[in-house]
């Protein structure tokens, strides 16, 4: 056996081990949710028919296929208590991820700015909440922002306010929440991209005359923007279908999709609608990460 064969064996199975990995570990889960979507409830064990049963025969099979339909999916398109929960987790992520870029860029070309010794230190600073709890975290935010919390404590003695304020159960508290856990997710793939800059490039257009506002817009955000696309790919997506922050931290006036998505499952024992919500918001967000494909391979030709 030559050496080639020896080391290029190896290296394909490498290349392969991802597509395995998703194909188990994604592919065929999603056809398990998929199949239940288009089921129907009942009230049985599993709560959902019809149910594939392969002892019974091809025919068995094939008339479980026929049973299978698109009305729980019509029914999303019908429901306005569906339509207004994405609507509200679009619209959520989307501000939350505007909001965390506005803070996190400052910060992460801050650190990109620091000496090596000091770059360390601040990463260690962006990285240690993670050590802690992601619940303990939010419940922490509670005792700050509770009726008889900190916060109005603190705000009642140097007579801010003369009554405690209400910050819990508001969409604040829940921009707040998700601000505070998300931001780690923003700032590391700003600061690897923004580090990676070669400084002579701003020394080239500050001789070519440009002011350090001009640099700046037209050399360093330019060429951050495939790590504002991957922060802001890192914070909308989970962001959409968050459930804790929001169930602990906002009010129940109306719900997100993560919210919905749990009653479902958990309360109602729909299983084949929870399965067609969760459809469909796998597909609204595969809408960006096929967005940001294509914009790299359009940065990319033309480089």
């Amino acid at each position: 056996m030559s050496g080639r064969a020896i080391f290029t064996r190896p290296a394909r199975l490498v290349a392969i081990a991802p597509y395995l990995w998703m194909a188990l570990f994604f592919l065929v889960p999603f056809l398990f949710v998929l199949k239940i979507s288009l089921s129907q409830t009942a009230i049985a064990q599993p709560p959902y028919t019809p149910v594939f049963n392969l002892v019974q025969g091809g025919d068995a099979i094939r008339e479980a296929f026929g049973a299978l339909s698109f009305d729980n999916f019509r029914l999303l398109l019908s429901d306005n208590l569906y339509v207004l929960s994405y609507l509200r987790s679009l619209t959520v992520a989307a501000i939350s991820t505007a909001i965390l870029l506005l803070i996190g860029y400052p910060i992460a070309y801050g650190m990109a700015r620091l000496s090596p010794r000091w770059q360390a230190v601040a990463m260690m600073l962006v990285i240690v909440p993670f050590w802690t709890s992601f619940l303990i975290r939010i419940y922490a935010w509670i005792n700050i922002l509770q009726h008889d919390g900190l916060l109005n404590q603190v705000l009642l003695a140097l007579h801010i306010v003369s009554t405690p304020v209400v910050w819990l159960s508001t969409d604040g508290a829940m921009y707040l929440g998700i601000v505070y856990s998300y931001l780690p997710f923003m700032i590391l793939p700003l600061y690897a991209t923004l580090s990676k800059l070669d400084p002579a490039l701003l020394e080239a257009a500050s001789d070519l005359g440009a002011s350090p506002r001009q640099a700046f817009w037209q050399v360093t955000f330019p060429l951050s923007l495939p790590g504002v696309g991957a922060g802001a790919l890192l914070c909308f997506i989970p962001i959409v279908g968050e459930f804790v922050i929001p169930d602990l931290l906002a009010g129940s006036d109306s719900l997100m999709i993560g919210q919905t998505l749990w009653l479902e499952f958990f309360t109602n024992k729909d299983w084949p609608v929870a399965s067609a919500v969760a459809v469909v918001l796998l597909l609204l967000l595969v809408v960006p990460l096929v967005l940001y494909d294509r914009l790299q391979r359009r940065q990319l030709e033309r480089t």
